[in-house]
């Protein structure tokens, strides 16, 4: 980048228009650069990320770098719900409304989507640490059944070891009601939770994931078979989701970066936020 301050691009007079236009490119540069991975990053997180890199830039002047070389976000489609919900399975109470939580492992939310490919659809169940809002389990199949989200579920536990009582909540599809994948549940002795009917926010977390994956992923690469999904959707949620993207709510960290931080804060104890639901 070249040598020219915020302060400079503002107030020195002696600062020419070609310097100008120079700066603006080359932000205009870095911000295309972050965009290779996460392609729909409003300018709340790209401010973000350009400070983590030293770039002497405000909000104002980062928008009007957006306006300038058209860098704007075009808005996508709504979020299709796959509930399925039509069904005799026992439906559990919500534990989650109005509770305030204050580490990982308190909560985990499940959720599925489907992403449409040239012969059909392929379906991604996902499990998420509420908290850390990171990405703990998921798995993608051509089948929206309990093999799916089963298999989410146990990569979650695997990976995580959790303790007695963390709190699972769902929707109240059938693929998280079902006798096989309640059995899962009970046998690692977590607390059933189910979204209120008709409620939409009782599980926004998750639909808030869900919304960022078709938007800086899915709708980008616009996949086509099966195979493309299986090969680029684990890279977008290890690589690009829960270790470069930014979350407002963890102060503008990553999620690994916001666990690693909590770890630190457990041989250290602090007062931790708490995330009220």
């Amino acid at each position: 980048m070249m040598g020219l301050s915020q302060s400079s691009y503002h107030y020195d007079p002696k600062v020419t228009r070609a310097e100008k236009e120079e700066w603006q490119a080359d932000i205009r540069g870095k911000i295309e650069q972050i965009r290779v991975e996460q392609p729909r990053l409003g300018y709340r997180e790209l401010l973000q990320h350009l400070k983590r890199q030293g770039v002497p830039i405000g909000e104002r002047r980062l928008r009007g770098i957006i306006q300038k070389f058209s860098l704007q976000i075009r808005p996508r489609k709504k979020f299709v719900r796959t509930t399925q919900s039509n069904h005799d399975c026992i439906v559990y109470p919500n534990h989650i409304e109005g509770m305030a939580i204050n580490g990982i492992n308190q909560v985990w939310a499940t959720d599925i989507t489907y992403i449409r490919i040239e012969n059909g659809f392929v379906f991604l169940a996902v499990v998420i640490d509420l908290y850390s809002r990171k990405v703990i389990g998921y798995d993608v199949s051509k089948r929206i059944d309990a093999e799916l989200t089963i298999s989410a579920l146990r990569m979650a536990i695997q990976r995580r070891k959790p303790p007695q009582g963390v709190i699972h909540h769902s929707d109240r599809g059938v693929q998280y009601l079902c006798d096989a994948y309640v059995a899962v549940l009970k046998e690692n002795e977590f607390i059933i939770s189910c979204s209120r009917k008709g409620n939409p926010y009782d599980n926004a977390f998750v639909e808030s994931f869900m919304k960022t994956l078709k938007e800086n992923e899915v709708y980008m690469w616009n996949y086509r078979t099966f195979l493309d999904v299986v090969e680029r959707l684990p890279y977008f949620i290890e690589e690009v989701y829960n270790k470069k993207r930014l979350h407002s709510s963890l102060n503008y960290l990553t999620p690994e970066e916001f666990e690693m931080k909590l770890e630190v804060e457990y041989q250290n104890p602090v007062s931790r936020p708490e995330l009220h639901l």
